[in-house]
């Protein structure tokens, strides 16, 4: 256990910090979850909707400092492609 004030006082900040990061990581993927079982059951409708919010929580943990923008950047690409292909047979 810490015993000077300021190991106290960074004890603390780092527990918080380690909540929140936690949390952020987790609604991350919860999203990823969504996208992904919506990919698998094919609607276009819900697809669309789930797509943009993963992408938009993907960017906002890039913002966080949760994920480096290079994977940010390589989930979207495969996300989207995954997305494509579910849409693009029904449209045409």
């Amino acid at each position: 256990m810490a015993n000077h004030v300021s190991s106290l006082k960074r004890t603390r900040q780092t527990e918080t910090k380690t909540a929140i990061n936690r949390a952020n990581k987790s609604k991350l993927r919860g999203s990823l979850r969504s996208l992904r079982e919506a990919i698998a059951k094919g609607d276009a409708s819900t697809l669309k909707a789930a797509y943009s919010s993963t992408v938009s929580a993907l960017d906002k943990s890039v913002q966080k400092g949760i994920i480096h923008k290079n994977t940010a950047n390589r989930y979207k690409a495969r996300l989207n492609a995954r997305v494509k292909a579910v849409v693009a047979p029904k449209a045409a």
